[in-house]
């Protein structure tokens, strides 16, 4: 039965849809119809497509009562609308239907796993949030809630685990038990990763404690998920309040990956390595799902907390999703590289090798605003290492998003100051990587107003939102010293 509030929802996408101008969305990545989304919920295979569900405010672009939004590909680049799937209706979610997963079920139908979340004024005066994890089981387009929803609740916490950061389930099934992993905050203030079993989804039987913060890295862990990969155990979370620890985390809202061995019998994952998702300003709450030929993909809400209010006048839609990524681990550290399906949406290839680049150069047929170009750097004299080299992009002579990389000291540093927004924000981000004797290699993809780099081969990744006209298209590249570089780029052909 579709209650009122989501048929309410989806009268006005229908309404309201046809007015969005197709050019104010990017050409292949995940946008809402209209209004805003931020985490990326229920990204799974189901009948055989991918579907991807995500938080979703559809009547202003602010961030409002959480509705669950829709969508499904076939490739991870074309994209289907789907109705809006869930809203919050009932007493248990009625003030919203947070994060959470989904996974098909034997019977052929699809399972949605969410936390509902309710306000409630405490005796002290202070309107606190409630959270307790939900289910929702349907057919790819309808689903219906549980009538014995919350299946979890401050019942099944452990001792001194709150109910007011109870969320983001995510779960998976391995032979005929159903398990979940789901973020809280323990008493000692900071975040933490709790597991479940079910036999049958619905009901839950607590586990222990997969991993623990201690307030080493933020405070509360949301958007967990946990899967094996190249023989080891990985961990994925968005920490809350990081304090900022060299060039590896930023401070506030921020990612943690955790790569180690998984314990069986505590339910506990040790850890090994541990080192930031992606590196850009735009980029949290990661989802990743199992494909069918083996391949773990991620995606994640390219955008932030600390600067979603800096938004370009007059829009109808805000936030976005990045490029779906291939993930593997290698030498105990987490390598993504764009889902290869993007490689079938190639234009003419135009490449350049061995070019001196002394001072701004402009190379015929580099440009443009959705493509899909790497560029090799190396030093360009045996006796001196060049000081500097950078990538300026989206430019139109006012505008410009730079990168620029020091071998010096091996850091990137990206600069979107001049990249349209409207207020003073967090405009620079540089980090740390690895380059041998001044040579690295950045992959670009860019999507009309979002830049995902991705260095030397996947060892790290950067998101960053730009709001530049789309008509600065100029590339140019730029050195001081000597730099020697390759260039192959791709314009990105999507109808």
């Amino acid at each position: 039965m579709i209650s009122e509030k989501l048929q309410q929802a989806r009268d006005f996408e229908e309404k309201y849809l046809p007015h969005v101008p197709e050019t104010e969305r990017p050409k292949f990545h995940v946008t809402g119809a209209i209004g805003w989304i931020n985490d990326p919920n229920g990204f799974s295979m189901y009948k055989g497509e991918y579907h991807l569900f995500f938080q979703y405010h559809p009547y202003s672009t602010s961030w409002g009562p959480m509705h669950w939004g829709h969508v499904k590909t076939k490739d991870f680049v074309k994209w289907d609308r789907l109705p809006v799937a869930m809203a919050p209706d009932q007493e248990y979610d009625k003030d919203g239907c947070f994060s959470g997963s989904a996974i098909e079920l034997d019977d052929g139908r699809q399972m949605l796993v969410y936390t509902g979340v309710r306000r409630e004024r405490q005796e002290d005066g202070l309107i606190r949030e409630f959270q307790t994890q939900c289910i929702a089981v349907g057919d790819g387009i309808d689903y219906e809630k549980y009538e014995a929803n919350p299946v979890l609740t401050q019942m099944d916490l452990p001792e001194g685990g709150s109910a007011v950061d109870f969320r983001d389930p995510k779960i998976w099934k391995e032979g005929d038990t159903f398990y979940l992993v789901v973020g809280n905050r323990p008493a000692d203030g900071s975040g933490s990763i709790l597991m479940y079993e079910s036999k049958d989804g619905l009901h839950w039987e607590y586990d222990g404690v997969v991993a623990a913060c201690h307030n080493q890295f933020g405070l509360m862990w949301e958007c967990p998920d946990l899967f094996e990969l190249d023989g080891k155990h990985v961990l994925l979370t968005s920490p809350q309040e990081m304090i900022a620890m060299g060039l590896e985390f930023h401070a506030g809202n921020g990612t943690l990956c955790l790569i180690g061995e998984y314990e069986e019998e505590k339910h506990h994952l040790r850890r090994e390595y541990v080192q930031a998702i992606d590196y850009g300003t735009d980029f949290y709450a990661p989802q990743t799902l199992l494909t069918p030929d083996g391949r773990r993909i991620m995606i994640a809400w390219m955008q932030n907390w600390e600067t979603s209010n800096s938004q370009p006048r007059n829009i109808h839609c805000f936030g976005e999703m990045t490029l779906p990524r291939e993930l593997s681990v290698k030498d105990g550290r987490l390598y993504q590289n764009p889902v290869r399906e993007i490689e079938n949406y190639r234009g003419v290839e135009i490449a350049y090798r061995n070019v001196m680049i002394c001072s701004e150069t402009n190379l015929r047929g580099i440009s443009g605003r959705t493509i899909d170009m790497t560029v090799t750097i190396r030093p360009g004299n045996e006796n001196r290492m060049y000081n500097w080299f950078r990538i300026n992009l989206a430019k139109d002579g006012e505008r410009v998003t730079t990168i620029r990389f020091k071998p010096e000291n091996n850091t990137v540093r990206v600069d979107r100051t001049r990249s349209g927004f409207p207020h003073d924000i967090v405009n620079v981000r540089d980090f740390q990587v690895r380059s041998g004797q001044g040579e690295i290699r950045i992959r670009i993809i860019l999507d009309r107003h979002s830049v995902e780099l991705f260095v030397n081969d996947g060892e790290q990744a950067a998101s960053f939102m730009i709001y530049t006209p789309e008509s600065a298209d100029s590339i140019s590249f730029d050195a001081d010293g000597h730099a020697l570089i390759d260039v192959v780029k791709y314009d990105l052909v999507i109808d």
